[in-house]
């Protein structure tokens, strides 16, 4: 299949409000969509070498003074690559089709997530930022929420609680509005096409999820299981948790208003240690992706100075992270969230 392009029912809408007419034309935005394959292949590279290096050195040496710091370094790898999985989930990783969606499948399948249902799940996010069926308000809402409450969310996300609820979601238990009791499951608002291939891609996430083990028991024996539960099973579960949970409060969290991305969302422009930790792959310029999410990763600070240079950008909050952490500490009630059922 050609060019990788959106269905009715799957697309991800732009969403300009707030920008007023100071907004790119089809002609100038069709410089920021194009898609490069190779540029994709270099994050992909880039992702999987020192991810790679990482599980052998820890796997070789099998000391705790390798092994902790290969685990942490691990779990930014897998959350580098939860971003691939985000681009391929966009239709911006490849321009084929077929192949964006292949390269997706995969990144998600080793992870145990169906590419098609968090396609599905982010549609929501993306075409209803804060509103009712914003399934990402689960991480995101309710903030500033107070210190305790936040440290112990990321206690939660440690224990891997956090990575069974959103497994259990990603195949089909609902999130339930935590004030009008409303249940919301992923696939309740998505094309026909697009619910059949989440239906596939859950089948396939299970079978690799058991051939992983058995492939790594059988080739390695016990000490080869364990070495995978604890090189990719443990940072996965629990270290992962907690940086999808600060990124997303990063992106969202105790916004200076819910009107439209350019409040509802803030960009960061981190140094190497946020680049390795939260933002990778160019993900810190969320307002300008909320804006056009056609455009793929590498683009995205192009992007930016096209709209800055426009003024389309005025209201919109870029903050370092410590400025962003401060806000979300302190006390005032934000809106309503959502819990997992």
């Amino acid at each position: 299949m050609s060019e990788a392009a959106a269905t009715p029912g799957e697309e991800f809408r732009e969403d300009a409000r707030g920008a007023g007419g100071r907004v790119l034309g089809a002609d100038e935005l069709a410089g920021f969509t194009a898609l490069d394959d190779a540029a994709s292949v270099r994050a992909i590279l880039l992702t999987l070498v020192p991810l790679a290096a990482a599980i052998a050195a820890g796997a070789w040496v099998w000391s705790p003074w390798v092994v902790v710091p290969a685990v942490l370094f691990i779990a930014t790898r897998q959350h580098a690559l939860f971003i691939l999985a985000h681009e391929a989930a966009h239709y911006r990783l490849f321009r084929d089709r077929d192949l964006n969606d292949a390269a997706g499948r995969a990144i998600g399948a080793v992870a145990g997530i169906s590419l098609c249902a968090y396609r599905v799940i982010h549609r929501l996010h993306h075409n209803h930022l804060y509103g009712p069926q914003d399934p990402d308000i689960a991480l995101h809402g309710g903030y500033p929420r107070g210190r305790r409450y936040l440290l112990r969310k990321l206690a939660t996300d440690l224990t891997g609680w956090t990575a069974w609820k959103t497994y259990r979601y990603f195949f089909g238990s609902p999130a339930v509005n935590a004030v009008t009791g409303d249940r919301a499951r992923p696939l309740d608002d998505t094309s026909p096409a697009l619910r059949e291939a989440a239906f596939r891609d859950r089948r396939s996430v299970i079978a690799t999820q058991i051939a992983l083990p058995v492939g790594v028991a059988l080739l390695g024996g016990p000490e080869g299981l364990v070495k995978y539960v604890v090189l990719w099973v443990l940072p996965m579960i629990t270290l992962l948790q907690a940086l999808l949970r600060l990124r997303a409060i990063a992106e969202h969290g105790a916004p200076s208003g819910y009107g439209s991305p350019l409040v509802a969302a803030r960009t960061h422009v981190p140094g190497w240690l946020g680049r390795l930790c939260l933002f990778p792959h160019h993900v810190g310029y969320h307002v300008e992706h909320h804006l056009y999410p056609a455009v793929p990763h590498y683009r995205l600070p192009a992007l930016r100075e096209a709209l800055q240079r426009r003024g389309a950008l005025a209201a919109v909050e870029v903050k370092p992270f410590g400025e962003t952490w401060a806000r979300v500490y302190a006390d005032p009630p934000g809106p309503p969230g959502v819990r997992r059922a």
